[in-house]
């Protein structure tokens, strides 16, 4: 029992150090994963679970590790910030793989990339003809980003010099599983009272409202618990 209880509690501590570390090195570590950012990554995870199983090593030890390794890569990802030629050698660059419609085959082979695999990302993106294709490119997150031929392009409201309203806001969440987001309120000028008067034209109280957001064009969206939906669907 007592073996049990001191793996808990390490797996515990292992969790709430690995969420530390990720909140210190931000957003971007998880959203693109660079070459030192997967190196990191991979480290901090077998260290992480050498905590939590491993109990032949000095907790202090493993403790350490991570803490070295995280300032590693907090180190790296500052250089890689500040210098350009760091910044390529420890993050790569994105590389061309088609371009004005030619695959660029000395590219794809560099990279390793088959034809499927390019073939399935541009079908990914609504793309099964090549030749709509300007260029492509494989990012440093392993992404592939395309820009189309132009006249391969959609249409949008300006080249159909439609009239639009210019002014838009960021989407503001005033209600979330039933409890006013006050912070959000505050933040955007907003009043209880106003939120309270939106609701009351609806005939609408907090505790029916699961979920309310006021949009990017100013309306607000309320989603209620009671959806009256005659016959919801229920797939497990």
């Amino acid at each position: 029992m007592e073996l049990i209880m001191e793996t808990v509690g390490r797996a515990l501590l292992a969790f709430a150090i690995m969420m530390i570390i990720t909140r210190f090195l931000g957003k971007q570590t998880i959203a693109q994963m660079t070459y030192h950012d997967f190196v990191a990554a991979i480290t901090l995870g077998a260290l992480t679970a050498n905590i939590a199983f491993n109990l032949q090593i000095k907790l202090w030890q493993l403790i350490a590790a991570i803490l070295t390794f995280s300032g590693i890569a907090y180190l790296l990802m500052v250089l890689s910030l500040k210098n350009r030629y760091l910044r390529k050698w420890f993050s790569g660059q994105p590389t061309i793989i088609i371009q004005n419609g030619k695959i660029l085959e000395d590219n794809m082979r560099k990279l390793r990339l088959s034809l499927d695999t390019l073939n399935q990302e541009l079908r990914e993106r609504n793309i099964f003809n090549i030749e709509e294709v300007q260029f492509a490119t494989l990012e440093l997150n392993g992404e592939v980003s395309i820009l189309r031929k132009p006249e391969y392009l959609p249409v949008t409201r300006k080249d159909l010099k439609l009239k639009f309203k210019k002014r838009q806001w960021f989407p503001i969440e005033l209600i979330m599983d039933g409890k006013v987001i006050h912070d959000n309120l505050q933040q955007n000028g907003l009043q209880l009272e106003w939120l309270m008067a939106q609701l009351n034209k609806k005939g609408l109280s907090i505790d029916q409202v699961n979920y309310a957001v006021k949009s990017s064009n100013g309306k607000i969206i309320y989603d209620l618990y009671d959806d009256q939906m005659a016959n919801p669907i229920d797939k497990e």
